[in-house]
């Protein structure tokens, strides 16, 4: 962790928000790493878990509301993109006949579920908007999807500071168990999305 601790526990934080609220737009980025590192950082602050938390929770957020903005004022980098990836734009149609079927209870729980499915955030963003129905329902939705995923990442780092001494193995177990849970939770859509198809 030498390398490491030569950045600062604030420019760590800094990091973690800005590619929590990037990968809205570039979903390889490692967010969910860099807020478990940041928490690791700064665990022994008194209170910096809950700042740290309520700054991905704000971020989180921002980045699903700018994305949306972008898609529904048909942004050329946005079109492009889609007219680039024909797997995107199916998804983002299929999302939309999802969401166009659900209750608000459901819709919400699928805007949930998407934070913790690998780039579920951003087709979930172009679907909305592209769909002028759902809008304000969704920003709600994304908010309190924000906070949950936020208290998840935070927590799970958290919690990994405090069982283990070493942070590299903290690190890596907190890793490793959200790529486990967001692994786990595509298995289950793809697996629900194929019963649906039959």
């Amino acid at each position: 962790m030498d390398a490491i601790a030569l950045i600062g526990p604030a420019w760590i934080c800094v990091l973690a928000l800005c590619a929590v609220l990037g990968d809205a737009f570039l979903p390889f980025l490692p967010s969910g790493t860099l807020v478990i590192l940041a928490v690791l950082r700064t665990s022994q602050v008194a209170g910096a878990p809950v700042f740290l938390g309520l700054g991905v929770a704000l971020a989180s957020f921002l980045g699903d509301l700018l994305l949306l903005q972008l898609a529904r004022r048909g942004a050329p980098s946005v079109n492009r993109r889609l007219a680039g990836k024909p797997e995107l734009a199916a998804s983002v149609e299929r999302v939309q006949r999802s969401l166009s079927g659900r209750t608000n209870r459901a819709a919400a729980a699928m805007v949930i579920i998407a934070r913790f499915v690998p780039a579920g955030r951003t087709v979930l963003d172009l679907a909305v908007g592209h769909s002028p129905d759902h809008s304000l329902s969704f920003l709600r939705w994304s908010a309190l999807s924000a906070v949950v995923w936020a208290g998840y990442i935070v927590t799970l780092g958290w919690l990994n500071s405090h069982w283990f001494n070493t942070a590299w193995l903290s690190l890596a177990v907190s890793c490793t168990a959200a790529t486990a849970i967001s692994t786990a939770v595509a298995q289950v859509i793809r697996r629900h999305r194929r019963r649906a198809a039959a």
